[in-house]
C-alpha cells in the first residue's frame, strides 16, 4: 500500500499576496486555497470532522480576540501552541459567522515576514461574494 502524502502546511498564493500587500490577492488565496491556523488541541485524525480547537490571542487592552492565520507553519511564533491545522475559505467563513462578534481583528503572519490585518467583517464579505455569472 502506498504511503499517503502528508499535507504541506504552506500556502504559496497567500504568502505571495501578503508579500505584495494585495488584499484582493489575499481574499482570492483564502477563497481558493488553504492556510495555517494555530490550534490549542489538534483534531482526531480518525475523525475528519473533528478539526481541533482554534487558538486565539486575547488582547489585554480590550479582552477582545484576535484570530491568527499563517501562510506557512514556519511563520507561527514558537510561543504559540505547537499544533496547527490546515483550513480553507469555507471553514473561515463559517468560523467568522459563528465567532465574528467576539473577534476584533484577523492577523496574517503576525511575526512576519509580511504581516497584514483585516476585520472579520471585511473577510466575511469577500469570502461570501458570489462568483459573477455570464
Amino acid at each position: 500500500m502506498a504511503k499517503q502524502k502528508r499535507p504541506e502546511f504552506r500556502s504559496e498564493p497567500l504568502a505571495a499576496a501578503l508579500a505584495a500587500g494585495d488584499m484582493v490577492a489575499v481574499a482570492l488565496a483564502l477563497r481558493n486555497g488553504r492556510f495555517v491556523v494555530p490550534l490549542m488541541k489538534p483534531g482526531n485524525p480518525d475523525k475528519p470532522t473533528e478539526t481541533g480547537e482554534v487558538w486565539m490571542f486575547r488582547q489585554p487592552e480590550t479582552a477582545r480576540l484576535a484570530l491568527l492565520l499563517f501562510s506557512d507553519a514556519k511563520n507561527k511564533p514558537a510561543a504559540l501552541p505547537p499544533y496547527v491545522g490546515l483550513h480553507d475559505g469555507v471553514w473561515l467563513a463559517s468560523f467568522l459567522r459563528t465567532y465574528g462578534d467576539d473577534i476584533e481583528t484577523v492577523l496574517f503572519d503576525v511575526a512576519g515576514p509580511h504581516s497584514l490585518q483585516a476585520s472579520p467583517e471585511e473577510l466575511l464579505r469577500v469570502l461570501e461574494l458570489e462568483a459573477p455569472t455570464e
